[in-house]
């Protein structure tokens, strides 16, 4: 186990992740790892309902996807929505990080866009933050939603070839590098995602003391 005094094992409950992105599943795993969880997506599924990201925040999304799929699954669920937020931009692309350059574009494109809205913008006004809502459910409803935050800026060229999404974009100032350069381990350790996830064990926690 780690350092984390929250953390003890859970007897192999069953985890479901309401995603169908593999490296968002990857990256929850790992940071998860220290949990005795059986994690899953719904990728393992054959049918799965439909999800419509209409939520005006990250947290609506995430109570949305965690809500449907405990009530289809019958199983503790997670439900994630992060993106980017750029100060100049008022905030964008936000909610909308993941089709910013229009639905099924790739993180590539979106990438691009990013750099053209921002084209001559001095470093000074590139500062930005990623954003991570957590939410779990069970078949009865919503167990709590918490939020993690990362900030960071945007840098004028991709670097690195780790992570996915503005990963290759997003400079940590203590390190002048990328997400993407400075790779899993580090990552793991200070990202949105991770500072949400560390909220929601406490969820979990609370949700095996009462089973």
């Amino acid at each position: 186990m780690g350092s984390d005094p929250i953390i003890r094992c859970i007897n192999n409950m069953q985890l479901v992740v309401a995603t169908k992105n593999k490296k968002k599943l990857e990256e929850i795993k790992a940071i998860l790892k220290d949990f005795d969880l059986d994690i899953s997506s719904l990728a393992d599924y054959k049918k799965t309902p439909v999800i419509i990201e209409n939520g005006k925040t990250f947290n609506e999304n995430a109570i949305k996807k965690a809500v449907k799929i405990a009530r289809f699954s019958g199983k503790l669920s997670l439900g994630e929505d992060s993106g980017l937020c750029v100060d100049v931009l008022h905030g964008a692309p936000g909610i909308y990080s993941a089709r910013f350059s229009g639905k099924g574009k790739s993180d590539a494109q979106n990438n691009l866009k990013l750099l053209s809205l921002l084209d001559k913008i001095p470093v000074k006004k590139r500062k930005a933050y990623y954003v991570c809502a957590v939410a779990l459910a069970n078949k009865d409803g919503l167990l709590g939603v918490v939020e993690g935050k990362c900030s960071g800026r945007i840098g004028f060229e991709l670097k690195g070839e780790c992570g996915f999404g503005y990963d290759p974009l997003f400079i940590i100032p203590k390190y002048n590098k990328t997400f993407a350069q400075l790779g899993e381990k580090i990552k793991h350790k200070m990202s949105h995602r991770y500072h949400a996830l560390k909220k929601a064990r406490i969820i979990i926690e609370k949700y095996i003391e009462k089973d």
